[in-house]
């Protein structure tokens, strides 16, 4: 018989979601979500730009366990994904277990298990605590000098005003990386003038989107199985399987390929040859995440379109002055900058056993076995953790392999098998090692900048292929684990 264990779930967007789901439907009736939003989704909340897609195939980023047949197009615009996990909290009746405007504080280990303070004082316990906060939710803002002294509205793309009308405006877009690509694609036509601001340039693949029918939604909705042979597609799972090995290996005939192709496509979408080299990355394809669009070249072609390569000297009240002299006269300026990659659960403070801070223990990196556990945290499991394969496919299916996987540990303690389960340090130790070597042989390591590098320039993303991650988690070795009672 089940123990009648307490489950705290910090964070109601996908993968918290996804967490509360499986935990009910596995016969577990205390649990609670804690949300510091006003409303589930996460991400797809937070973010609501113009322009804002998924570039996961709609039928891809879906649980599985939830087909959609409603989508609009094979690629989802940001809204339509909004209201599809609103749809699912109503479904599996999420909002009577969810604690919105919650926002976690601390989580402190104890004899009892943990105990969780909130912002407004709260305290909750719990014996198993599950972190689904996200990877991209803390925005980055540039470091650029007089960024305040703009006159007119300024703000990070995922601080979106919802009143904001850019139609005949000129419209400044800093940063390049898929929010970048998507606003000024979609700013062009509505704004008078998009000036894109690129400290480097990106490689661009041509995935298309297009609208699904009236009538193949109907066909979807009379016919689920139509939905599974788009997400099982074998042209699609063998793109994923021929791109994660690419990247996981920047000397394979797979990456050559993806090379090959991306730099055709870019050589013969660019008509004018000079801004051609200002566009040409100067770095191998996906070292940077890859960025999909099969209209931005065309995009930036445009006369309304305005492609500063010069690096940005500073902002003044009527736009932004760069290095060559030149003015940018603006109206908006949009910081679609990123975000604090790095920061997974944190600012929670988070303590384990003898009082230990996760904050010492990431001093370097945030890492943990398998991105899920971590030494000294007991029944501490963290989901699209630090190691993560966050890539170019579906974060929901990672998840949902990562669940099984966790599903299995939780197992242990809900059968008595032990009270308390984390991995042995000598099992993390052992996987860190095959980790960073790894990571450094993949694309992500070959000699850029981006998000994925942690401070010591190491990729902190899943370094092998996806058929090794899916493998991995099909069931823990227990011999990796101090189980105790």
């Amino acid at each position: 018989m089940k123990k009648d264990l307490r489950f705290i779930v910090i964070g109601a967007g996908m993968a918290g979601m996804l967490a509360a789901i499986r935990l009910r439907a596995e016969g577990y009736r205390n649990v609670t979500v804690l949300e510091k939003g006003p409303q589930v989704g996460g991400t797809w909340r937070e973010n609501r730009y113009l322009g804002l897609y998924c570039d996961v195939p709609a039928h891809d980023y879906t649980y599985s366990f939830a087909p959609n047949p409603e989508w609009s197009g094979y690629l989802a615009p940001g809204a339509e994904i909004q209201q599809y996990f609103e749809d699912i909290a109503e479904r599996y009746a999420l909002t009577q277990i969810i604690r919105f405007h919650t926002e976690v504080v601390s989580c402190t280990h104890g004899i009892g298990g943990w105990t969780v303070c909130t912002r407004a004082g709260d305290t909750v316990e719990a014996d198993v605590i599950i972190a689904a906060t996200g990877v991209l939710h803390h925005p980055r803002m540039p470091e650029i000098a007089d960024l305040d002294t703009f006159e007119g509205p300024k703000f990070h793309s995922a601080r979106w005003p919802d009143t904001i009308d850019l139609a005949g405006q000129r419209v400044g877009v800093i940063g390049n990386g898929s929010t970048g690509v998507q606003l000024v694609t979609a700013l062009a036509g509505v704004a008078r003038q998009v000036s894109h601001f690129q400290r480097s340039p990106q490689w661009i693949m041509p995935l298309p989107n297009f609208p699904y029918t009236d009538k193949e939604r109907q066909a979807f909705r009379e016919n689920p199985a139509l939905i599974e042979a788009v997400r099982k597609d074998p042209n699609l799972v063998q793109a994923v399987h021929r791109f994660t090995t690419a990247i996981a290996n920047r000397d394979s005939a797979e990456m050559a390929e993806l090379e090959a192709f991306l730099a055709d496509y870019f050589n013969q979408s660019i008509a004018d040859p000079m801004l051609r080299e200002r566009l040409r990355p100067t770095y191998r394809a996906a070292c940077k995440r890859l960025i999909f669009s099969a209209t931005y070249y065309a995009v930036v072609q445009r006369p309304d379109v305005a492609i500063v390569t010069d690096r940005i000297d500073r902002v003044t009240p009527q736009g932004v002055l760069t290095c060559d002299g030149i003015q940018h006269e603006l109206e908006v300026l949009i910081l679609a900058t990123g975000f604090h990659a790095d920061r997974y659960v944190r600012p929670i403070a988070i303590r384990g056993r003898h009082g230990i801070a996760l904050d010492t223990v990431w001093a370097q990196r945030p890492h943990a076995y398998l991105a899920i556990s971590i030494p000294e945290f007991p029944n501490f499991f963290l989901l699209n953790g630090p190691g993560a394969p966050v890539g170019n496919f579906s974060l929901i299916d990672v998840a949902e392999r990562q669940w099984t996987y966790i599903a299995q540990l939780i197992a242990q303690v809900s059968t008595g098998a032990c009270r308390e389960i984390a991995p042995t340090q000598t099992a993390l130790a052992a996987y860190e090692s095959r980790r960073i070597a790894a990571a450094q042989q993949t694309i992500f390591g070959s000699g850029c900048t981006s998000w994925y590098l942690d401070a010591t320039g190491i990729p902190n993303t899943w370094p092998w292929d996806y058929a090794t991650f899916a493998q991995a988690m099909t069931a823990p070795n227990l011999e990796d684990f101090n189980l105790q009672s």
